[in-house]
């Protein structure tokens, strides 16, 4: 690859309140192994009210040396991913070829870029010269915060809360409609306007669909992975579900090929268990005793997983939390329109 004059890659980077992670995440990406003339770090913050920009100045100061790559730090006063992006690709140097997906709350080995590089031309043997993106594996930090967080990654993990998407397992490179942490080809992204900010959440899956349909190609390597905090919160893990859900359903109405049966399982039994009753059926009650069966196996394969005993009801309360609340948000993306979340950008 030519990177000609200037930097070939742009880790972009939206932050809100992000100061409990930010420092671990921004030392990891100035410490890369990749030449630092090759790279350059791009923080958008969306008007951080806790100490995230005290941060971002720090660690200006502790890498202001040549040896390091440049921290680019602009404002996004419209606070969401979306625009965040979009003013990265407009102001990002012309030498810049590729972008890559990064948040706050996530953390890298420090040859994370020489293995993305290396993964782009993997999938490139394979995918040709259309290939648009690459996305990564997320894979759990080495730590955990407490029972709720430990519930929250079984859940993740089990079959019933998988849902092929961010959290993904896979061993091989492939193509994909769905993948994590993307490093896209800055031409790609401008030939379809960039990223729709209509979307406060599913920019990245909107980004995606658009991309293919244009007859580019997504890829996803197994061999580069991104570490992530997720929830540690039960209260979050609701709200989370509930946000997925809420924007899944936006998504669906701009992309309607791209819906699974699936997830409309819960709506499914819910109305199939309610017809049974109100029927007087003798078997009503078989759809909830085989949901409440494989909660429960699902708990029990990750207690001997995890070697909790805590994760027989955790991960099964934790399912059902998902499952409700991404079903009610899917019904709620029909009534309301977006708004903000009040947590991470």
């Amino acid at each position: 690859m030519d990177e000609g004059h200037g930097p070939l890659i742009a880790t972009v980077l939206p932050v809100y309140n992000e100061e409990v992670h930010l420092r671990t995440c921004l030392d990891a990406l100035m410490q890369q192994t990749l030449a630092p003339s090759k790279h350059i770090i791009v923080v958008l913050d969306g008007g951080s009210t806790d100490r995230t920009p005290d941060i971002i100045e720090e660690v200006k100061r502790a890498y202001a040396d040549s040896q390091y790559p440049e921290l680019l730090v602009i404002d996004n006063p419209d606070r969401t991913v979306a625009h965040a992006r979009n003013i990265a690709l407009r102001e990002l140097p012309s030498s810049v070829r590729f972008l890559v997906e990064m948040i706050g709350h996530a953390v890298v080995e420090h040859d994370h870029l020489e293995h993305r590089l290396a993964a782009w031309e993997r999938c490139l043997s394979l995918a040709g010269s259309n290939l648009a993106g690459v996305g990564v594996r997320v894979v759990p930090l080495n730590y955990q915060h407490g029972y709720a967080s430990s519930w929250i990654e079984g859940a993740l993990a089990s079959p019933l809360g998988q849902s092929g998407g961010q959290f993904a397992s896979f061993d091989q490179a492939s193509t994909t409609d769905v993948p994590a942490f993307v490093m896209h080809e800055r031409s790609a992204l401008e030939s379809v306007g960039g990223w729709d900010t209509d979307f406060i959440t599913s920019q990245d899956s909107d980004l995606s669909m658009r991309l293919k349909k244009n007859g580019y190609a997504l890829y996803r390597d197994p061999s580069t992975t991104v570490a992530m905090h997720k929830r540690t919160s039960l209260k979050q893990w609701w709200l989370m579900g509930h946000r997925y859900g809420f924007w899944r359903t936006k998504l669906l109405l701009r992309h309607p090929t791209r819906a699974k049966w699936q997830e409309f399982l819960p709506w499914i039994g819910v109305l199939v268990t309610a017809l049974l009753s109100l029927l007087t059926s003798p078997v009503w009650w078989i759809p909830v005793s085989v949901y409440g069966g494989a909660l429960l196996l699902g708990g029990l394969h990750q207690t001997i997983v995890q070697r909790s005993i805590t994760a027989v009801f955790g991960v099964p309360v934790c399912l059902f939390m998902l499952h409700t609340s991404f079903s009610i948000g899917l019904v709620d993306g029909l009534i309301r329109k977006g708004q903000l979340p009040n947590d991470r950008a």
